[in-house]
């Protein structure tokens, strides 16, 4: 017998498929930023497949969220770097 309940990713990629028309309204770098949220979602679909959300937008919500906080902690750890260098100089 067949599933009755879509996967995650399934689900996941029918929800990408909807925002096309926003997709679609965006210029430039909004693209991109875009494309590059709904890549995040992609990367962390087994751990949001875990939380068993039943709405689906929570779960692409704090992927999008966890990619920001791991992009602005390597921000940081290259800004110290950086300070640490100018320092010794």
């Amino acid at each position: 017998m067949g599933r009755t309940v879509p996967s995650y990713r399934q689900a996941l990629e029918g929800e990408i498929r909807r925002w096309k028309g926003f997709r679609k309204a965006l210029r430039g770098k909004d693209v991109e930023a875009f494309d590059e949220m709904m890549k995040v979602c992609r990367i962390h679909a087994s751990a949001a497949g875990m939380a068993t959300r039943p709405v689906l937008a929570e779960a692409m919500f704090m992927s999008i969220l966890l990619g920001q906080q791991k992009e602005l902690m390597e921000i940081r750890e290259s800004l110290e770097r950086l300070e640490k260098q100018f320092r010794q100089t």
